[in-house]
């Protein structure tokens, strides 16, 4: 029988208690907010809070921020659901059931961009990119490529560390059916857009499926970086480079489309391991 909310159960590396979902500040591996972080409740908090986080040149705050954020009410509704309901195997521990945040150093030259964190997944550890199958991949792939200090993550707290990268995503919720809708999409875009205003020193971005690649475009083109029209398709290998507008210190950057490590990907070989090494050694490489 699943837990319900007001049953703390052990963190599985850390074995401290916490209920479903964790509440901010209660000592989650990893958790920046506290009682005192802004909670974004609507699409203009969204954007006010986001934006306050960026001019104070606060990447931590806007992560912080981020992970409280309720402005989306299905997604706030599914992704407390799962916490409560879990998958049977994950029973017995608690499940994060807030908004990810991204993950990797502010001076992060490679920046992986995603769709949004799984349901059993980041929306259980409290991480982006962990927790499933697909993760696994993505990990692997970049430790094999030097941009992960281990082969591996598999929950808050394992020590994994981005070396020279950062991962993120179009929307911070968990969906239903992984299918955000675009509402969802727009409201949750100024959270990335604000986190990639603080990412000076980006030359690389590794979009992971088509989601991904349009989530990218359009964050860079907010930027201000001259995004080609028609805009560019995506497709794995697909290559295109963004400048950078004129005076603003900020660097041209590459954007690469991957197909996403999604088991449907994966199991039938439309993604091999050799082919997903290849974009981000080139993302790497630049």
């Amino acid at each position: 029988m699943s837990a319900t909310a007001d049953e703390p159960l052990p963190h599985p590396l850390t074995g401290e208690r916490f209920v479903s979902p964790v509440p901010p500040g209660t000592g989650w591996p990893g958790d920046g907010a506290g009682p005192d972080t802004p909670v974004a409740r609507t699409p203009a908090a969204v954007r006010r809070v986001a934006a306050a986080a960026q001019r104070a040149g606060d990447l931590a705050a806007l992560d912080a921020a981020s992970t409280v954020c309720r402005a989306c009410p299905r997604l706030v509704a599914w992704r407390e659901e799962v916490a409560v309901t879990k998958r049977a195997s994950y029973a017995q521990e608690p499940y994060w059931g807030r908004p990810a945040s991204g993950m990797g150093p502010v001076d992060a030259r490679v920046v992986v961009v995603g769709l949004a964190p799984a349901a059993q997944g980041g929306n259980r550890t409290g991480r982006i990119f962990t927790g499933d199958r697909s993760a696994d991949w993505l990990h692997a792939s970049m430790h094999r490529v030097g941009l992960a200090r281990r082969s591996t993550s598999v929950h808050a707290g394992d020590g994994q560390e981005l070396l020279g990268a950062r991962m993120t995503m179009g929307v911070r919720c968990a969906p239903p059916a992984n299918k955000p809708t675009p509402a969802e999409r727009d409201t949750c875009a100024p959270w990335i857009a604000a986190e990639m205003r603080l990412l000076t020193s980006v030359r690389a971005v590794v979009a992971l499926g088509a989601f991904g690649w349009g989530v990218a475009l359009r964050t860079l083109a907010d930027l201000g970086h001259d995004v080609p029209r028609p805009r560019p398709r995506f497709g794995h290998g697909a290559e295109v480079v963004l400048a950078a507008p004129a005076g603003s210190g900020r660097s041209d950057v590459t954007l690469l489309g991957c197909f996403h490590p999604s088991q449907q990907n994966t199991f039938t070989g439309r993604l091999t391991e050799p082919m997903l090494d290849a974009v981000l050694t080139r993302a790497a490489s630049l």
